[in-house]
C-alpha cells in the first residue's frame, strides 16, 4: 500500500513519487461538480484504493463503497479490505474519469480521477480545477483544460464476461 498526501490549497506543495495524491474541496459550500480529485500513480488498485480509502476514512468516516471505472484498472474485484474494514466497490465502464466514494445512505462524494500517468503539471492543474468553487463543468472538459491529453488516458482492450 502506497501512502496517500493530501495537497494543500496552493498545490505547490511537492508529490513523492509513487504517492498517490488527494485533494478535497475545502470550501463549506459543495456547489461544484467536484468534491475533490485523485491522482493514482498506477493501475494496481490494491495499492492505491487502500491509501485512498484511510486517508477519506480520517476525514470523513468510514467509507462503505467506491464507484470506480473498470476501463482504468487492471484488477476488478468486488471489494477490498482495508484496516480490517471491507469496503465495496462499484465497477462501471462509462470512462468518465471521475469516482463516486459513499460514506453512508445519502454521503455521497464525486471526485475526479487524473490518469496515472499524468504528468505533475497538469494533474495539479486539473486536481486544482476540479475543486474550485462553482465549477459546475465535465470530468472531460477539466481535464482538457489542465493539458491531460488522450495519450495520458489508457486504451485498454474490453474485457469479455466472466
Amino acid at each position: 500500500m502506497l501512502p496517500t498526501q493530501p495537497l494543500a490549497d496552493t498545490s505547490s506543495e511537492p508529490v513523492l513519487p509513487g504517492t498517490a495524491v488527494l485533494r478535497m474541496e475545502t470550501t463549506p459550500k459543495r456547489t461544484g461538480t467536484f468534491d475533490g480529485a485523485w491522482w493514482p500513480r498506477s493501475r494496481d488498485i490494491g495499492s492505491q484504493l487502500s491509501g485512498l480509502v484511510i486517508a477519506l476514512t480520517a476525514r470523513l468516516g468510514t467509507i462503505a463503497r467506491v464507484g470506480l471505472d473498470s476501463s482504468d484498472w487492471d484488477e476488478t474485484p468486488g471489494h477490498l479490505v482495508v484496516a480490517g474494514h471491507t469496503v465495496r466497490i462499484d465497477w462501471s465502464a462509462v470512462g468518465d474519469s471521475t469516482m463516486i466514494v459513499t460514506k453512508g445512505a445519502q454521503d455521497r462524494f464525486l471526485f475526479l480521477v487524473i490518469p496515472p500517468q499524468t504528468a505533475p503539471s497538469p494533474a495539479h492543474a486539473a486536481m486544482a480545477m476540479a475543486v474550485r468553487d462553482n465549477n459546475a463543468v465535465s470530468a472531460e472538459h477539466v481535464l482538457a483544460a489542465a493539458g491531460v491529453t488522450p495519450a495520458d488516458r489508457p486504451v485498454v482492450p474490453s474485457r469479455s464476461p466472466d
